[in-house]
């Protein structure tokens, strides 16, 4: 971006209609809606500098491959958002409409992507499955040894992920949005039953009945200032990047059993991740050699031409982890005012332009009530559990 788009500490107002903590996608997106359909004043208050947290170390995939009617509708639309976001935002985000292809090396992980192809289908996705022969006309560079079957859909796509956020960012300043890096929130103050404003680590108090917890894998630290305990946790993932190939790989490809995608960039390098099941609890951003062992015996059994490529960085972020495996969203009863917007599992970024500006709808004209009723905390109380099968990482 070549103008400054955030505000100094210094400059806080001290009330607000809306605070948003957090300066991801899912922040600045929704504060981006928010404001743009009349909610008054709006800010962002990210402890970090943007793009410091997932949504500046992820993969960029952008999928409609899923098992649940819900995240196929959503994806459907998210996709959508992305294609038209260059030209709508004025950003090159590198959208690259190569596909997804999942690979089924098992039975029981095949009758998974067959029943999840089936319900694409039936939601207008052009999603095919495809045998051994097939793949390796698609992608020669796999080996297809002990392939079952695989999923792919034409339409998925990969974009770079730091001009998403910057064209999100700067569209909310438009729309009169502060954005305020390095300022963390200390205290959400309240009357007891409702949120009256926040405390930052400054001693600045601003003064704002509705307060939208997107932070993420830190949200639970956040909701806890409000004694809300919520059930999702961070899990560190890492993803590596090699030096510039010349172009070859169509498709993201992907393996649900080890959790390993890997994808070309348009400059050339492979992006890719795998599972990793020892990671230090809590948040932690590092690195570590044991991941880039699991990454390349994983990567080089399903392309060995890649064994001799150099790896040139490696980075982490953390997944926002819940126990069922879907997002956790909505008003919290106990609190009058207190939005969650997080849980979101590694898959927050692809969500966020269909699911910030549902929430905007949602806060401010009252619509999607059944999406904020399926996906809302209460759910872990009652007991009525969520499924979500397709899930890398």
């Amino acid at each position: 971006m070549s103008e400054r788009v955030t505000h100094e500490a210094k400059d806080l107002p001290t009330e607000a209609d809306v605070v948003v903590v957090g300066g991801g996608i899912l922040g600045l997106a929704t504060a981006y809606h928010l404001a743009r359909m009349g909610a008054g004043r709006v800010l962002v208050l990210e402890k970090h500098y943007l793009c410091s947290g997932a949504s500046g170390r992820n993969g960029g995939g952008v999928r409609a491959q899923w098992s649940s009617e819900t995240n196929i509708a959503l994806m459907k639309e998210s996709l959508a958002i992305c294609a038209d976001f260059a030209s709508a935002m004025r950003i090159n985000v590198w959208f690259r409409q190569g596909g997804y292809l999942f690979l089924a090396r098992s039975e029981e992980r095949a009758r998974q992507l067959e029943a999840s192809v089936a319900l694409q289908r039936e939601h207008g996705l052009p999603t095919r499955l495809l045998d051994a022969p097939e793949v390796k006309a698609l992608v020669p560079e796999l080996d297809t040894t002990g392939l079952v079957t695989a999923s792919f859909n034409p339409d998925d796509a990969v974009v770079f992920p730091w001009p998403f956020v910057w064209g999100y960012a700067r569209a909310a300043v438009a729309e009169g949005v502060g954005i305020f890096p390095f300022v963390e929130v200390a205290e959400i103050t309240t009357d007891g039953r409702r949120v009256t404003g926040v405390v930052t680590g400054g001693g600045a108090t601003i003064r704002a009945p509705l307060v939208v917890n997107a932070c993420g894998a830190w949200s639970p630290e956040l909701a806890a200032k409000v004694d809300i305990a919520l059930p999702n946790r961070p899990h560190r993932h890492e993803i590596c990047s090699t030096e510039p190939l010349k172009p070859f790989l169509g498709p993201l490809v992907a393996e649900l059993a080890t959790g390993l995608y890997f994808s070309q960039s348009m400059r050339g390098e492979i992006v890719g991740g795998v599972s990793n099941e020892r990671v230090p609890e809590g948040l932690d951003q590092g690195s570590s050699l044991r991941f880039l062992g699991l990454y390349a015996r994983a990567l080089t059994r399903t392309m060995p031409i890649l064994g001799r490529v150099k790896i040139l960085r490696q980075w982490a972020g953390c997944y926002d982890l819940t126990p069922d495996g879907n997002p956790i969203v909505g008003r919290v009863d106990s609190l009058e005012g207190f939005v969650l917007l997080c849980g979101f599992m590694g898959h927050g970024f692809m969500m966020a332009p269909i699911m910030s500006r549902m929430t905007a709808e949602h806060l401010l004209k009252g619509q999607h009530d059944a999406l904020f009723q399926r996906w809302n905390l209460r759910r872990y109380e009652t007991g009525e559990l969520l499924e979500e099968s397709m899930i890398l990482g």
